[in-house]
């Protein structure tokens, strides 16, 4: 057993907890529940780390660098990554002059010196840590007793000062810091002279601080909706009254828990606050208001809000973390419109319900869906380009161009570039459009009404609520040479659709298709089906429905396959399948494969509802057998014993030992849901005879059933005029009755037979029809060949009986060879239950290789999980114990993807070809006192000269490092920290 490399992690990140930007670097980096931290740049620019202990990150900070340092090359990302969270992990700053009990580290700053960081605390002290040392300087600590011994005495007669909520630097003198506690004092100290310098007395309890870019002027938000603007230095500051001002009115409103105002080159500043809503109305609106002159806009988000920064190099834009998906306003252009995330895309916007990859695309379609992508954009999108530019993308061009498309629970399908890192969006199509729903297609939630206050404006694209759980899609299927793509959805509906670059208006004719064929004594108690629009519908160019398929009953489509050449649609349901001719709009036949038994079939996926007898009859009926079996296995065991082990001994001097197998128990045709067709599978090959070739549909069932039939295709100038026929032509029914989850048909070389189109393409040799041919059936529990057309058992291999393993994804894929262009393997991978990987050799169906990929406990991701057609080159971030025993394999190695969370792909690969893994490189800016510097970035660091540090990946890379004595620093504070302790990270 070896190990899979993941290369890169595509989409949103699981439950974001922190948010930090370093402006001198252009880096974002946010932190997870689980304890990851994610850095992302230009697109392509991305690291990734996870620290040990599985605590959630609190708070993610920059800290300035130090000096210049040296070039330092890395093995690989991993490696690099690793020890970043582990070799170059400082030592804890423990703050030890004060009991745990008031050490809790509440607010940080990075002081622009680069030599100080200050840590407020739960219990009101402020620490001053010296870098990059890290070392406590206690005699510059600032304790309690000495705020509260300069606060005049009835300030702290009313009231305690409780926990340090807030840590400012004054933007003109960085000297003075202004400490916010949590009862709302605010105090300016001295760090010079160690003493307060002036002390602002705020009344309600204090949320955040923001001192303006002149150093005249603090705000203050609070817990009341309010905020107050406060005079810096002078007579007046002294006497100075609190004036609040509450944006949304005097009713009780919800506390501003973030504010920062932004100057601005000609005009009035920005002023960016998140919260502040009126409670009793809208309290449950995470919302970010962002004021300028006249214009006011609650920007109204659909999660919880994290953090929020806005980036002033360049054109304005404010980003905004929320808990389900990353946004960037701009800012700069009228409107403030949403500026296209190239990375970071929330994946689940709608929940994933399926997902399909194909690779090489051709470039006259990839492009065809890129100009329709392009038309398709609202005039809400900013066209400026991504802010966030920090690092470099060494990587070279993808070599090919791949798509990822995603069914999702609204109906929508999505399709993904992912030829590279990032998962870049498309395309997104729509199927509700056909339908009746609840939805108004006009109705554009983008835009508050005319004289509504507070003045929201939806924002953000993520909305996990679906109108109607029958849109929901469960089966993708593109024909990349032909352009048609066909959807099937939870109640039973099959859209054929072709792309289109026009609008065009149209009316959608469904089919309907009685898979029950007439039978008697069934009752569809499940959900009804979606209804048809009768008038025309008028549909956006792009891909563009024809024609629809409604099974009935309108359970979910278990199975579909697509025939481009042909013109043909094969689906299959619980109840049954059948084969649509889409060119004449026909149907062509249905066969019905449920059992008379079988009840659950009939109730539906969304009634939930099952017979807590009939499993309870079920299981005692399996322990029945079991225990029968048992005792007729001892009967005259003893009489037989000798005799059975002398001829044992002969048989082993003669032959070589099997593997031990387990004892698989057939299945009952009883058991629920035998008839559910798994898999469609379309081939041209021998069925009645050896010498005549025929179009055939193979089908397989759960309860081991494999059904072929023998189609009679018109000639071409026929095509659509004659019918196309059908004829029942074999039958097999495995013996344990394992459900089939594969059919491939493998040529006279023993090859795979090629996908539609590809061969009149000249992308792939024209398949062998002079050998005989072969039928591989891939149950979850063996592979078994038969010959062709005879059906006659040839080899099998059994999985189940030797490792106890099922098979749950399987898939052909196609391995180029390192050394040679020209040459190439196809092999079988699996992917089972336990969370492993398999490639089988094909034709002669032999174990190659296996590798532990997803958690056996980690069931949607193994039924998420979807093979690429071409295998994925060889990874260079790979595990730790890979580097130091690096293995060199010849033989094909599997690639895919799989979901690691409801937001997030994890890409795999371990073959030799196709390399997509991140190569970056970020400039470290040198640090360096001026006079003329403005305002302090929040990381510390100024924009000055650019020392290098590389995260390339070159497979023959060597770490080097010399004179690494800072680089850059990370504050990283986690919410299983003991209190007074963070952890530094060097970057």
């Amino acid at each position: 057993r070896q190990h899979l490399n993941y290369t890169v992690e595509h989409g949103f990140p699981h439950q974001p907890s922190a948010l930090g930007f370093s402006p001198s670097l252009q880096l974002l980096a946010i932190g997870t529940r689980s304890g990851a931290i994610k850095l992302y740049g230009a697109p392509g620019v991305e690291f990734m780390g996870l620290h040990e202990e599985n605590a959630a990150v609190t708070q993610v900070h920059f800290l300035p660098h130090q000096q210049r340092v040296n070039k330092v090359q890395t093995a690989a990302l991993y490696r690099f990554l690793y020890m970043w969270l582990s070799d170059l992990l400082l030592p804890p700053v423990v703050l030890a002059s004060a009991p745990p009990s008031v050490t809790r580290v509440t607010a940080v700053l990075a002081h622009s010196s680069g030599e100080l960081l200050l840590l407020g605390t739960e219990g009101g002290h402020v620490f001053v840590v010296e870098v990059p040392g890290f070392r406590e300087l206690e005699e510059r600590n600032i304790s309690l007793d000495q705020v509260s011994s300069s606060v005049p005495d009835d300030y702290i007669g009313r009231r305690n000062l409780e926990h340090v909520e807030a840590l400012q630097e004054n933007p003109v003198n960085p000297n003075q810091v202004v400490i916010g506690y949590g009862r709302g004092l605010m105090v300016i100290w001295d760090l010079e002279t160690q003493r307060a310098v002036q002390h602002i007395p705020a009344t309600q309890q204090l949320e955040s601080v923001w001192w303006t870019e002149d150093g005249s002027h603090i705000l203050s938000s609070h817990s009341d909706g309010s905020y107050c603007r406060w005079s810096v230095g002078g007579e007046d500051s002294k006497d100075e009254e609190e004036k609040s001002d509450i944006p949304y009115g005097h009713f009780p409103c919800k506390a501003i828990s973030k504010i920062v105002q932004l100057p601005t080159a000609n005009g009035p500043p920005f002023l960016v606050f998140s919260g502040g809503m009126p409670r009793a109305s809208y309290g449950d609106r995470h919302c970010i208001s962002v004021i300028h002159s006249k214009t006011h806009v609650a920007l109204d988000f659909t999660s919880r809000i994290i953090d929020f920064f806005v980036i002033r190099d360049g054109p304005h834009a404010l980003v905004v973390l929320v808990e389900e998906e990353l946004v960037v306003i701009d800012l700069q252009t009228e409107g403030w419109p949403v500026i296209q995330t190239p990375y970071l895309v929330p994946l689940h916007s709608s929940a994933i319900t399926c997902s399909h990859h194909v690779s090489s695309i051709p470039l006259k379609l990839w492009e065809r869906v890129i100009a329709t992508f392009i038309s398709l954009l609202p005039f809400s999108v900013s066209l400026q380009p991504w802010p966030i530019t920090g690092g470099q993308n060494l990587a070279p061009d993808p070599p090919q161009r791949d798509l990822l498309l995603t069914g999702h629970e609204d109906g929508t399908v999505r399709f993904w570039d992912a030829s590279g890192v990032c998962l870049y969006p498309m395309y997104k199509l729509s199927t509700a459009g056909v339908f009746h729903t609840d939805t108004d297609p006009n109705d554009n939630m983008n835009q508050g009404t005319e004289g509504e206050w507070p003045p929201f404006r939806k924002v953000g694209c993520f909305d996990p609520y679906s109108d109607d759980p029958r849109l929901g899609i469960q089966k993708i299927h593109l024909c990349k040479y032909s352009g048609y793509l066909i959807v099937a959805g939870t109640a039973g509906q099959i859209l054929v659709l072709e792309l289109n670059d026009e609008e065009a208006e149209q009316t959608v004719e469904a089919k309907v298709v009685d898979l029950l064929q007439g039978q008697e004594g069934f009752r569809w108690k499940g959900h009804t089906r979606l209804d048809v629009r009768e008038e025309p519908v008028l549909f956006p160019p792009g891909f563009q429905p024809f024609a629809l398929v409604q099974c009935q009953p309108p359970a979910v489509v278990t199975a579909l396959t697509l025939h481009s050449e042909w013109k043909l649609v094969a689906f299959g349901t619980s109840h049954g399948f059948g084969l649509y001719d889409y060119q004449q709009k026909n149907n062509v036949f249905v066969k019905c494969t449920l059992n008379p038994s079988d009840q659950l079939a009939m109730e539906g996926p969304l009634s939930r509802v099952k017979s807590i007898k009939k499993s309870l009859r079920q299981s005692f009926r399996r322990i029945r057998r079991s225990r029968v079996s048992l005792r007729k296995h001892h009967v005259n065991n003893a009489a037989k014993l000798q005799e059975a082990n002398a001829r044992l001994e002969a048989e082993l001097a003669e032959m070589e030992l099997a593997p031990v197998q387990r004892k698989i128990e057939a299945r009952s045709s009883d058991d629920s849901f035998t008839g559910l067709v798994r898999t469609l599978y379309f081939a041209d090959t021998f069925l009645s005879d050896s010498s005549h070739n025929t179009p055939s549909l193979w089908a397989g069932t759960n309860g081991g059933s494999v059904f072929a039939y023998m189609l009679r295709l018109p000639p071409v100038e026929h095509r659509t005029d004659e019918p196309i026929t059908a004829h029942p032509a074999k039958e097999i029914q495995l013996m344990h009755r394992a459900p089939v989850v594969g059919i491939v048909v493998l040529d006279g070389h023993g090859a795979p037979l090629p996908e539609p189109l590809e061969v009149a393409h000249d992308l792939s040799r024209s398949p062998d029809m002079q050998g005989s041919h072969h039928l591989l059936v891939v149950s979850e529990e063996q592979f078994k060949v038969f010959t062709l057309p005879k059906v006659s058992a040839k080899m099998k291999l059994k999985l189940t009986a030797i490792d106890g393993s099922r098979v749950r994804r399987v898939g052909v894929a196609w391995f180029g060879s390192s050394r040679s262009e020209d040459y190439g393997e196809s092999g079988l991978v699996v992917l089972t239950n336990q969370g492993d990987v398999h490639v089988v050799s094909l034709p002669s169906v032999k174990m190659q290789v296996q590798y532990p990929c997803i958690r056996r406990e980690d069931v949607s991701g193994i039924a998420s999980c979807v093979f690429t057609k071409h295998g994925q080159g060889k990874s260079v971030l790979t595990l730790q114990i890979l580097l130091r025993h690096r293995h060199i394999c010849s033989c094909p190695l599997p690639s895919g993807f799989y979901l690691i969370s409801p937001s997030e792909f994890e890409r795999f690969s371990l073959s030799t070809r196709c390399l997509v893994e991140p190569r970056c490189l970020v400039e470290l800016p040198a640090h360096s006192a001026s006079p003329t510097q403005h305002r302090p970035q929040p990381d510390g660091a100024t924009s000055l000269s650019a020392p290098i540090v590389t995260a390339d990946t070159p497979t023959s890379a060597i770490v080097q490092a010399e004179n690494l004595s800072c680089v850059c620093h990370m504050a990283v504070f986690t919410k299983q920290s003991s209190p007074g302790m963070i952890f530094i990270t060097s970057i």
